[in-house]
Parts: C-alpha cells; sequence; structure tokens
C-alpha cells in the first residue's frame, strides 16, 4: 500500500477500535463527557464523525456479499398465521412442546473461540475464552392453538444476538429436517448475554481480520474473512434445530394461563440514555400446564423480562480477566424453576440501557467472582417466577431460610428480603388463539461505522445498495397468545419507543424535534409485551429525533446502530401492521 493507504488503513483501525469499545466504556465515557459538552459538541461531533467516516466508506469499495435492491427476495420469512381469529377455533385446545441443548462448543479447550458483548485494551481487545463457568443454551417451545394454522416455533438462544442472515440458515435447516410440517413463524431471539460466543463477528479477534479484510476488499483479491466462527454457526444451528425438533415432537395438550406483575426498580440497574425516562418494571410469565404431568411433560413458564444480562462479561479486573464464558443470570433463573420440576423460556424485552439489578451491592452479601453476582440475581428472578401468583405466607413457608439467614447475618442491615410485603399477582386462564403477523421494515444505513463493517465482511448481514445508498430488511411482527398482546422487535430498542417518554418529545430530544410516529403502546395498548432481539439483532434502535453519532452526552448507543432512519422504519411498519389487526 502506499503512504496515504496506510494512513486510511489506520484511522478506519482507529475508529474501529472505538466502535468496539463502545459497549464497555461508551456510557462511563457518556456520562463523564455529558459534564463538559453542550448540545453544540454533540452536533458537531455527529457532523465530524459523520463526514470523515463517510468520506473513508468512498474510498473502500463494496464486498462481492453487498447485493443490488432489484435481486431482493422474501425467501424463507415465514409471514405467520393465515387468518386473524376473533374466536378460539371450534372444540381448539392449546399443545405445547419443549426443547432444549447446550451451545457451549465442545471444542473450546483446544479451539480458539471469543466472547462476544465487549472488548478490554487490557485483553488486546479479543476476549478468548479460557474458563467456562456455566452452560449456555438454545430453548425452544412449539405452540398450536389447535385452528391448523400451523405450529409456531419460538428458539431463544444464550448469544448477543443472531442476524436474519443466520436465522434463516436455522429455519433452512429445521425445513430440511422437518419437511411435511406446516409452520406459522419461526422465531429466534437472544438473551443479548455479554459473556457468550461471538455470534456476530465484531467481537472476535477483530484487529487481524480487519487488516486482512480491508487489504482483500482493496486490492481485490482473496476472499474476506467472516467476523463469525462459520464452524460454530454451523454447531449452533444443529443444535437449535435439533431443540426446536424435540419440542415439535414433544406436543402435548394442555392449558395456558398469564399473570404480570411491576417489580421493585431495585432489580433494573438503570444505565439509560438521559433523554429516555421510562423504565419497563414488568415480569410477565405464561404458564403452560399440560393434561398430563409426566416425566416427558412437564410445565413450562415463560418469562419476560427486560434487562442486559452483563453481570458476567463487561467487567476485567484480577480475579475476572473478561474471558469466562457464561449464560450469566438466565442460566440460573431457568436452574432455580427446572429444580422445581418446570420447563424454563425466556424472552427479553426492551433492553437498550437496561441492565440486571441488584448488584453489585448484593444486600451486603460479598461475591468473588462476577459471575457469582449473576448466580445470586438469576436465582433471585426464577424464585420471583415460580412465586409471581403465590402469597406472602405461601413464599415465606417454602422459603430456603437456611440460605436466608445465613446471608442476613452476612448482610446485616443492608440486607433485605425480595418477597417482604409482597402482592401477588392476578393470573387468568388463556383461550386457545394465537395470531401472529410478521412483515419486514426497509431501513436505510446510515451509520458509516456500520456501512464500514458490512462493506468489509465481518458480520452476516444481507446488505442491498439502491443508488448511492445501503438497506437492510428486518422483521418486525405482532402476535395475540390468547388476548395477550405481544411485539416482536428486532435488536436492543430504546423503552420510549414501547410505552412513551420524553426522548419523543421535542422538549426532550436532541434534536428539537417530536418523533413523527406513535410507540407500541398508542398502537395496541399499555398492556403490550415486547420481545427483544426478534429474529434480527441490528444493534440499538434509537428515535430518529434523538440520534446523534456521538459518544457524549448519552449518545453512544449510536455508535451500534444502523443509523438515524431505524426506528421510524420499524414504527411506521407497525404503524401499517396496526391497521390490518384491528
Amino acid at each position: 500500500m502506499n503512504g496515504f493507504s496506510k494512513k486510511v488503513v489506520s484511522i478506519i483501525l482507529a475508529l474501529s477500535m472505538v466502535f468496539a469499545c463502545a459497549t464497555s466504556t461508551g456510557a462511563a465515557a457518556a456520562s463523564s463527557a455529558a459534564e463538559f459538552f453542550t448540545d453544540f459538541g454533540v452536533f458537531a461531533l455527529d457532523k465530524i464523525l459523520t463526514t470523515v467516516i463517510g468520506a473513508l466508506n468512498l474510498i473502500i469499495p463494496d464486498s462481492d456479499e453487498i447485493m443490488k435492491m432489484k435481486d431482493y427476495t422474501d425467501e424463507l420469512l415465514y409471514r405467520g398465521t393465515e387468518k386473524w381469529l376473533e374466536e378460539p377455533a371450534e372444540n381448539a385446545k392449546w399443545k405445547l412442546g419443549y426443547g432444549k441443548a447446550s451451545v457451549v462448543p465442545e471444542d473450546w479447550q483446544t479451539k480458539d473461540y471469543y466472547l462476544g458483548g465487549f472488548m478490554s485494551l487490557q485483553n488486546g481487545m479479543a476476549n478468548k475464552i479460557e474458563e467456562v463457568v456455566d452452560d449456555m443454551q438454545v430453548r425452544v417451545i412449539a405452540v398450536d392453538d389447535g385452528s391448523g394454522r400451523g405450529i409456531a416455533v419460538f428458539a431463544n438462544i444464550d448469544s448477543i444476538g443472531m442476524s436474519n442472515y443466520d436465522i434463516k440458515n436455522i429455519r433452512k435447516a429445521l425445513i430440511e429436517l422437518m419437511p411435511n410440517t406446516k409452520f406459522s413463524t419461526i422465531t429466534v431471539t437472544a438473551t443479548h448475554v455479554h459473556s457468550g460466543v461471538d455470534t456476530q463477528g465484531l467481537w472476535t479477534n477483530l484487529l487481524p481480520k480487519l487488516l486482512g479484510n480491508i487489504a482483500k476488499n482493496y486490492i481485490g483479491i482473496g476472499q474476506m474473512t467472516p467476523g463469525v466462527d462459520t464452524e460454530y454457526m454451523a454447531f449452533l444451528t444443529e443444535k437449535a434445530t435439533g431443540a426446536m425438533k424435540e419440542a415439535i415432537e414433544n406436543m402435548t395438550p394442555g392449558t395456558m394461563k398469564y399473570a404480570v406483575k411491576e417489580l421493585d426498580e431495585e432489580y433494573f440497574n438503570n444505565k439509560n440514555r438521559p433523554s429516555s425516562d421510562s423504565l419497563i418494571q414488568e415480569m410477565a410469565r405464561f404458564t403452560f400446564t399440560p393434561d398430563v404431568i409426566d416425566t416427558a411433560h412437564r410445565e413450562t413458564l415463560i418469562v419476560n423480562y427486560s434487562a442486559h444480562p452483563d453481570i458476567a462479561g463487561l467487567a476485567v479486573d484480577k480475579i475476572d480477566n473478561g474471558r469466562q464464558l457464561s449464560g450469566d443470570y438466565v442460566v440460573h433463573m431457568g436452574k432455580v424453576i427446572e429444580e422445581a420440576g418446570k420447563n424454563f423460556m425466556f424472552f427479553n424485552g426492551a433492553i437498550a440501557g437496561i441492565y440486571a439489578g441488584r448488584h453489585p451491592a448484593s444486600d451486603g452479601v460479598p461475591t468473588e467472582r462476577r459471575w457469582n453476582e449473576s448466580e445470586r440475581i438469576g436465582r433471585e428472578l426464577g424464585t420471583i417466577a415460580l412465586n409471581l401468583t403465590n402469597s406472602e405466607d405461601v413464599i415465606r413457608a417454602n422459603a430456603d431460610w437456611k440460605t436466608l439467614n445465613k446471608e442476613m447475618e452476612i448482610g446485616g442491615e443492608h440486607y433485605t428480603l425480595w418477597f417482604e410485603n409482597w402482592e401477588p399477582a392476578t393470573e387468568k386462564e388463556l383461550d386457545p388463539m394465537l395470531n401472529i403477523m410478521i412483515s419486514e421494515a426497509k431501513i436505510r444505513v446510515t451509520n458509516p461505522l456500520i456501512q464500514l463493517v458490512g462493506k468489509l465482511g465481518l458480520v452476516n448481514y444481507n446488505v442491498y445498495k439502491e443508488g448511492l445508498r445501503y438497506y437492510i430488511f428486518v422483521e418486525v411482527g405482532y402476535m395475540e397468545i390468547g388476548d395477550v398482546k405481544v411485539v416482536l422487535m428486532p435488536g436492543e430498542i430504546v423503552q420510549d419507543l414501547i410505552e412513551g417518554g420524553s426522548s419523543l418529545t421535542a422538549e426532550g430530544s436532541y434534536s428539537g424535534k417530536d418523533f413523527e410516529q406513535p410507540c407500541i403502546d398508542e398502537l395496541f395498548g399499555e398492556d403490550t409485551l415486547c420481545f427483544g432481539l426478534a429474529n434480527d439483532a441490528i444493534g440499538y434502535v434509537v428515535p430518529d429525533n434523538d440520534y446523534a453519532l456521538a459518544l457524549i452526552d448519552g449518545h453512544y448507543q449510536e455508535m451500534i446502530s444502523l443509523g438515524k432512519y431505524a426506528a421510524s422504519s420499524i414504527m411506521e411498519e407497525f404503524v401499517r401492521i396496526s391497521e390490518k389487526v384491528k
């Protein structure tokens, strides 16, 4: 390369390092920088980054993976149930099956794997897995409402996120495995755990891959190295489809009940955007009870709780060097529920800026390792899920007082019992009726950092070009489980987009303008649930009017976002869905 090209590469590498570090250091940087920078500083940095990195994009040619818009197809897109039912089909009955599998790579001790979700300069920008402290899983439920409209399959994977490209590979493998099965949807979600194997390609051994791909892209010789480990993704696909097949074959009739309860704020470590003031505090629980309970068919608890599983990951210190693989609090929720003789299914929610709470204070009970904290909060959340509808007296009667008394002695005045003054949630039975509608939103990619990643083939996304602009298609969905309403949202969603909030207003946003679309609660009702990271991991979804590509004043999330049109494109599609289902 000539001198100019080397300078370009150096700038790209520096910017990419900033981009990669944003997940672990951006919030702290934003918090301190906000004291020194005004809105003008945000505006200036946004324009500088957009202009400089945009200029770099002009000299990096498109890779072969970027397709022309005319070649777009919606292959392997399941659009949901054929009809929208107003009442259950005649003699209808719920059927549900459950399956799960470990997704810990079997050769992790002999092959290099990298954690997805953060990078650290102390680790040389590559968190190679050195220790497995607990399991990583794929959990699956297969659901049928007896209407003959097809089986709905939902898989939840302990991972930082899955691209729609990889999710469609899972769908294709399942169809090949079960060719005669009629599906209404095959939906794959992620827990967004920050201590699992990288499934997006942004946190692997990035710098060597980046350098190599820049060279290959620039001179047009050789195939670019993918960011993700293709062998691991094939292993993950096999495990996921195996669990899906198990769930489908295990389907059995039963009843479905629903309960929801607002938890205390302490269960949420709110690192939200300064401009966003919403906080979704509910834990929702669906309980499927088979007509006949035996060793093959148990009750299944389906839990929706909105918080990053980041406790085991992110930190790098003398004891925890950021190279421990862990399923974080979600795995430990599952252990508690399974110890009670039930199956566990999990859906994370709108989690932008929201993390799991009750740590690191841990009620005054010290923990040696970070994953001990994730175990503690996970077991407590699992116990809450089990007891959502129980009275305080019942909870006290069944509590593990041996452990609690020991912890209370250690914690002293700092210790709190989670069930003190507990009010049980009300549970209702749901009619066997599962309506699903899924469509696609076309999003223009304006973030030049993401454009660079796409050009260099580090992430598995189908990127389409139209003129000089880049686009991706994302799936968005709405469903009704009985009379419970749920949106299926891609990415990490700012909670204001779900239930409204200050960042949607002119007064509370960076731009001084209103967000032009209604929020989810306005479209479907205030009790609508959100299953996040559904069918695509597209980074943060930030309201257009509050978008600024800057690391200051709470705008670090934009660094891992498709750009300033992601939220409006998604919400416009939900408006169209709402008009069809009303």
